[in-house]
């Protein structure tokens, strides 16, 4: 893959991993967008500039997963 297009996708998982966090999908589907984004930026030799931009958004998912109410019925 040429630079241009490893950018191109590198953005493209980033935010679909942004996306899926603003439309509710399971965490772990983010994590896995993202995570994705810093393995193929890492491959094209872009880690220093991607992993900033993934560990913020990894650490925005846990902070979120931290504050989510669990599921199920409230307690009485």
């Amino acid at each position: 893959m040429k630079s241009g297009e490893e950018r191109d996708r590198i953005h493209k998982l980033l935010v679909t991993g942004d996306n899926r966090l603003k439309q509710g999908v399971d965490p772990a589907k983010v994590r896995q967008s993202y995570e994705q984004a810093l393995e193929l930026a890492r491959a094209a030799g872009l880690e220093d500039s991607v992993r900033p931009l993934v560990e913020v958004r990894l650490a925005d998912l846990e902070r979120l997963a931290a504050e989510s109410p669990p599921d199920g019925p409230p307690a009485h």
